[in-house]
Formats: structure tokens, C-alpha cells, sequence
């Protein structure tokens, strides 16, 4: 072979980049920082996906900065209008129709701004949206959006609308700012936007309730969990707002924007960047359960093939494997005589090359997202610096929706991933000598995580069915004039959708991850516990005279060997049958080094002693899985990053080691459906509990707290101590 290009080359103490991680941190760490300060303030450049997350859903305040730039832009803008009307020009959406009906000419400025919310207020809302308790309706989800999602429509459209190219007063800014600071969130129906001349429906409705609208709804005090659904008056009269009546062009600089699609995808974005760097971790804890050889996360690879992404991927691997005694495969001198497969399986082997096209695509799409927040999606816009008013198409919402078709394609690989690690930790053909179904009792009567593999199958099924591409279904609308339309607020729901999905399949990937390297654990430390009894076993059996050291060593290491590949190929056997299998190993091994032993060793004394191994190892694993199921010694075995999730799961989330059959909780159990004073659960019900834990950001936290405590991802230092033993 020719020499390895110079542009190839790696150092060892280099440090690789890792941009959608740092991305991803600094995103979580900004968020925090908006929650600690309470507030955040617009100037219509600034804001970002940490932002929008921080006012939607964790009721962070809003305020317009008190910039002289952007108080005199909004005025100007009113200004630039003024002269335009006064010198008797016909402006789109001001004195003409809309749309389609743009042919027509009205002196009514201000009714005209009463009609264009007449025929965008259009869109479906039943009573149980409007009621303030959830009724037993049958329908798959309501049809109005979650508060959240309103709450950031209303920041980005300010946030726009400030910006000086949209002829809006400031009234109308701080009157809905007003609608977020007295908690008023405006009942906005869920479909019906095609996301071209902007999300017009659903910015209409938020339009209706600053207008005081007595026919849209809004819920009140939905932050503290018991909102009352009122009307629109009715609200702004108890919370002294006054109403606004829209002047000219400010109906259509309300609604004539993507604010509704790009809050949806920056909600959805945020929480997809945090999947992904979990899904990295997760990985490094299948390889722990598996065993792995992880020799496809080396450096040298990524560095062969330069892909951003992958050399991210295999690098955040390696960190959170850094430590770990069960996985091997980066130091720097390999066992390439060892039995079994020479290297992993696709799910694990190839996850740093899978993953990397989702990385860039997610940092690109986050870069779309982060320019339309800062951006003017109106029309017609206002040019203050040349007096000048344009006609154009901004509203077009085709950047959100190629954004979230990124995110959710994404999602859609991490998940086939996560769910073929998932099912191979289950699989005992496929497990590296793990029990069937991760049962941690006999396997004849217990079928554990086999539920979970199903599970897993059908969301990961969901999942590669809405990554389907929305932006191939556009309809032509409105007489015509709409003919292409982004459809950005339905990508951006369906992305969403996808976000809700891949969070099931982490949560169970998680709980099988740690169910993998708990039973890991438990067998690794039962073979290393059983070592020198057995050797003291063979010893008094065999004969003590004529063996020579080195022989002796010899005989019992290359037996330990075979008991050792034994005992994880009987896996799918009880306790008893699998102790008497693998116990056979010892015949094997006097067979086969019979010319080497120092006399003879008869028929019966190899029966006898293959019994009294079998006792011996019977014996002694039952006691040692029953001190290991009460008290887990797995995080001392773990990589410093799996650790910190899995003590998490273990300790924080108190979801425990699942011992078997007798977890399930059964009516009329005498020990009160307790376990060690616990209460026994469902394994869906402590699934659930991690689920729970992925959708509102706790585990990210503990995943963020590691990365920041970790520092900069460190390169390939950690390859030379991440290995443990065999």
C-alpha cells in the first residue's frame, strides 16, 4: 500500500472540533440563563431557538429593548406609509384586496383590516377546545394548538414586527406582549394554514384577541396549569388592556408572516439537537451491554473519511465511553486472536458514519431557523432608507419547511439506529452471551424487555413513516394565487410529531440500555468471582505432584477460556441447565490437554469433578445474582459519561434493575406489591417515568451537566484508557 496522505494524519492529543455538540450545549446553557434571569428583551436581530423555548414554555417575560434604532424604525416605518397613502397610491393589502381579490380598490383602511380577519378567522375550534377541563372526546388531539406554541408565535411576530419594515405601531407590539405578561394565551385552531402568504389563520386569531375579539377564545393563567377559557373581551377587560383597533396594513403586518410555522420548528429543533447528542450516548451504552469492540470509533477512521459529522459522532462516543471497563477495542495494542465476531455489527460499527449526515443537517437547519427569527416575513415591505414600500413574497415559509424536513429525516435515522441497538441488547442470539429478553431471572418463565422490542418496532414504524416529505403535498389555493405554498406550520407539526416518537424509542432505549449493562455486570464480576474457587476446585482433584508452573497456568487459563465462551453461550438456559452446560468445559479442557497432565486422569474422576464444578458454579451464582440484584455494582464498570446516565436512571429517577417475574405487581400480592420497599410497577410504568424525564429536559440536564463538566471534547486522548478488561 502507498503511505497514508499527510492530510490524513491525526495526533493523538488533538482536539476535534465538535460543532453541533458545543451548538447544542451553549443552546441549553443560554436557555437556562433566559430561565435564571426571567426575561428577555427583542430588538429584532437577536433572538434564537433558546429564547423562543424559554418564553413558550417556561413563562420567561418579554420586552421590546429600549434601542433608539428600533423605536425610531417603528415610527419611521408608520411615517414611510403615511406619505405613501398621502400622495394617493394604491398599496397592496392597504387600499386593494387580498389575494386573488388584489384587483380591487377600497377608501375604507380601516374596515378593510375588519375583513381580512373575517375571512382568516375561518378555521375549526369545538367546544372542548374552548372548555377549561379536557373532555372524554374520542378525537386523536385537540384542535388547538398547545399554549406553547402560541405563546412563541406571539414573540417571533413581535420580534418581526419591530423591525422596522412593517408599518405597525407600537401599540400593537406592547399590546401583545401585554396578552404573555398577564399569562393570555389566544385559543388558535391547529390546521388550516398552508404557511404561504404566511400562517394567516393562525396569526389571525392572535390578531382577534388584541382586538378584543368576543368570538375568540383565550385561556388564562395557563401557566400555573388551571387555565379558565374566556373570551377574548371578556379577558382584556379583567386585565385593563384595551383593545386595538387595527389601522392601516397593521391586520396584514400581523398575520402575513411564517411566525407560526418557524415557532412550531424552533420548538421542535431545540428538543431534536438534544436527541441527537443523547442518541450518541446511548450508543456508547448498547456497545457496554453488548461488549463491544469498539474499534470503529478509533480517531484514525473518522480522519480517513472527514466528514464533520463523523468525526464528531466517534468522538463523543469515545468521551463517554472514557473509563469504561466493558468495551474494548481503542487501545493501542488489539487481541486479534480472540474467538467471536472480529468486529460489530452495523447498529454499533457504522452509528458514527449513520450519524453524521444528521449532525450537519441539524446544525443547518438550525441556521435557517435561527435567520428567520431575525427576519421580516411581511408584505408588502416598508424600505424606510429609500421611502420606498416593496411588494414581495417573504411570507413564503419554504426555509422552515426544508428546515424541519432536515430535523425530521433525522430524527427518522437516529431512531432506526436506536431501535436496532435496542433490539440487538434484547436478541441473546445477538447479544454477545446476554439472557434472552434481558430477563434477569430464568428465562423459561420470564420475558422481560420482549415487550420493549415490539414497542420499539411500532415507533420506530410511526417514526419512518412522518419523516415522509410534507412539501410534495402543496395544493394550489386561494383562486389560484396561491398556487406554491410551503406548508411549513403542518412540516413543522409533523416534526414535532416525530420529536414526540423518537423520545418513546430513546426512553426505552435507555431502559434497556440499562437493563443490558446491569445483567453485563452481573455476569462479568460472577466469572471474575468464580475464578479461584474453581481454581481451587481443579486442584484438589488433579494431581499436585509433577506439574510444572508455567504448564499448570497454562492448562487453567486455556480452560477459563472455554468456561468463560460456555457460560454466555448457554444464556438462554435457567440458572441449573445452564450451569451444567458450561461445566462441560472442564471435560474439554482435560481432553484436550490430557498428554500434558502429570498422570492419568480416569472417566469417573472427570465425572466426579465436572459435577463438583457444576455444583460450585450453580452455588455460587445464585448467591452472587441475588447480592447483585439487591445492590448493583455496575456504575464502578461503566464509561464516565454512561455512568452519569445510568445513576441517573438508577438513582435520581429511582427506575430499578428489573429482577424478573416476580416485579409484576398482581392483585392481592401478600408483600403489598413491594420489592426492598419499592413498589413493584409495570415495565411500562417505569419507561414512562424516563419518558417523562426526556420531554421535560431533566435528562438532558444530567447529559449537559457531564459535557460541561468534561470540558472540550477531548480527541483521542481517552483511547488509550477507555478499555477494561476481557
Amino acid at each position: 500500500m502507498g503511505s497514508i496522505s499527510p492530510a490524513l494524519a491525526y495526533d493523538v492529543n488533538h482536539q476535534w472540533a465538535t460543532p453541533h455538540a458545543k451548538q447544542t450545549l451553549n443552546s441549553w446553557s443560554k436557555f437556562n440563563k433566559h430561565i435564571k434571569a426571567g426575561s428577555i428583551l427583542i430588538d429584532g436581530q437577536s433572538l434564537d431557538v433558546a429564547s423562543v423555548v424559554a418564553v413558550a414554555r417556561n413563562g420567561v417575560g418579554l420586552a421590546l429593548k429600549e434601542d433608539e434604532n428600533v423605536v425610531h424604525g417603528i415610527e419611521a416605518s408608520v411615517q414611510t406609509l403615511q406619505g405613501y397613502l398621502s400622495k394617493g397610491f394604491y398599496l397592496y393589502g392597504v387600499n386593494t384586496g387580498f389575494g386573488g381579490s388584489a384587483d380591487t380598490r377600497t377608501d375604507d383602511l380601516y374596515g378593510l383590516q375588519r375583513a381580512l380577519m373575517q375571512h382568516t378567522q375561518s378555521a375549526i375550534l369545538t367546544k372542548e377546545d374552548k372548555s377549561d377541563s379536557p373532555s372524554g372526546h374520542e378525537y386523536l388531539e385537540s384542535h388547538s394548538m398547545p399554549s406553547a406554541w402560541t405563546r412563541a408565535m406571539i414573540l417571533i411576530r413581535c420580534n418581526a414586527n419591530i423591525r422596522g419594515h412593517s408599518a405597525m405601531t407600537r401599540n400593537v407590539v406592547d399590546t401583545m406582549i401585554k396578552l404573555l405578561e398577564q399569562d393570555i394565551v389566544p385559543v388558535v385552531p391547529l390546521r388550516g394554514s398552508i404557511s404561504a402568504s404566511g400562517d394567516l389563520m393562525p396569526l389571525s386569531y392572535i390578531s382577534g384577541a388584541i382586538q378584543g375579539s368576543p368570538d375568540v377564545y383565550v385561556r388564562v393563567g395557563s401557566r400555573k396549569g388551571l387555565p379558565r377559557v374566556i373570551t377574548a373581551e371578556q379577558a382584556l377587560g379583567e386585565a385593563s388592556i384595551t383593545p386595538i383597533i387595527l389601522g392601516p396594513k397593521e391586520g396584514l403586518s400581523l398575520i402575513n408572516g411564517t411566525a407560526a410555522a418557524t415557532a412550531v420548528a424552533s420548538l421542535g429543533c431545540y428538543e431534536a439537537n438534544q436527541l441527537a447528542v443523547v442518541s450518541q450516548l446511548l450508543t456508547a451504552l448498547s456497545s457496554e451491554a453488548l461488549y463491544a469492540n469498539n474499534e470503529w470509533a478509533h480517531p484514525f477512521i473518522a480522519a480517513a473519511r472527514p466528514h464533520q459529522g463523523q468525526i464528531e459522532a466517534a468522538q463523543n462516543i469515545r468521551t463517554f465511553l472514557c473509563g469504561s471497563k466493558l468495551s474494548y477495542g481503542l487501545e493501542q495494542t488489539k487481541d486479534r486472536f480472540s474467538a467471536g465476531l472480529a468486529q460489530e455489527r452495523y447498529a454499533l460499527r457504522s452509528s458514527p458514519q449513520w450519524l453524521s449526515p444528521q449532525l450537519e443537517d441539524l446544525l443547518s437547519a438550525e441556521k435557517q431557523l435561527h435567520t428567520e427569527l431575525n427576519s421580516t416575513s411581511d408584505n408588502p415591505v416598508v424600505n424606510v432608507l429609500d421611502n420606498d414600500i416593496h411588494c414581495g413574497a417573504n411570507f413564503q415559509a419554504a426555509s422552515v419547511t426544508s428546515a424541519t424536513e432536515k430535523i425530521r429525516l433525522a430524527l427518522q435515522s437516529i431512531g432506526k439506529m436506536l431501535f436496532s441497538q435496542t433490539s440487538e441488547m434484547i436478541n441473546h442470539d445477538l447479544s454477545n452471551g446476554l439472557p434472552p429478553n434481558l430477563a434477569a431471572d430464568d428465562p423459561s418463565l420470564s420475558f422481560c424487555l420482549k415487550g420493549i422490542d415490539v414497542n420499539t418496532a411500532a415507533y420506530t414504524s410511526e417514526l419512518g413513516f412522518l419523516a415522509n416529505p410534507v412539501s410534495n403535498h402543496v395544493q394550489s389555493a386561494e383562486m389560484h394565487n396561491q398556487a406554491i405554498n410551503s406548508l411549513g406550520l403542518l412540516s413543522a407539526r409533523q416534526t414535532m410529531a416525530a420529536v414526540e416518537v423518537l423520545s418513546l424509542i430513546v426512553a426505552n432505549c435507555l431502559y434497556t440500555g440499562c437493563q443490558g449493562v446491569d445483567l453485563r455486570t452481573l455476569h462479568r464480576t460472577f466469572i471474575a468471582s468464580l475464578r479461584d474457587p474453581a481454581r481451587q476446585l481443579i486442584t484438589s482433584f488433579l494431581p499436585s505432584e509433577g506439574w510444572l508452573a508455567a504448564v499448570e497456568h497454562e492448562f487453567f487459563d486455556s480452560f477459563w477460556k472455554l468456561f468463560e465462551e460456555a457460560w454466555y453461550d448457554a444464556a438462554a438456559y435457567d440458572a441449573d441447565e445452564r450451569a451444567h452446560k458450561a461445566s462441560q468445559s472442564l471435560a474439554t479442557a482435560l481432553v484436550v490437554h490430557a498428554n500434558r497432565i502429570p498422570a492419568i486422569v480416569s472417566i469417573e474422576n472427570v465425572a466426579e469433578i465436572s459435577k463438583a464444578f457444576e455444583a460450585l458454579i450453580l452455588d455460587s451464582y445464585l448467591v452472587h445474582r441475588d447480592t447483585f440484584l439487591r445492590k448493583p455494582t455496575t456504575s464502578e464498570y461503566l464509561g464516565q459519561g454512561t455512568k452519569a446516565i445510568y445513576l441517573f436512571v438508577r438513582e435520581k429517577l429511582g427506575v430499578p434493575l428489573h429482577r424478573g417475574l416476580i416485579e409484576h405487581p398482581v392483585a392481592g400480592d401478600k408483600g403489598g406489591n413491594k420489592i426492598d420497599g419499592r413498589p413493584k410497577k409495570t415495565i411500562g410504568s417505569w419507561v414512562s417515568i424516563i419518558y417523562e424525564a426526556v420531554r421535560d429536559g431533566s435528562l438532558y440536564a444530567e447529559v449537559f451537566e457531564f459535557l460541561q463538566a468534561a470540558g472540550d471534547v477531548k480527541g483521542s486522548n481517552e483511547v488509550k484508557g477507555s478499555n477494561g478488561v476481557h
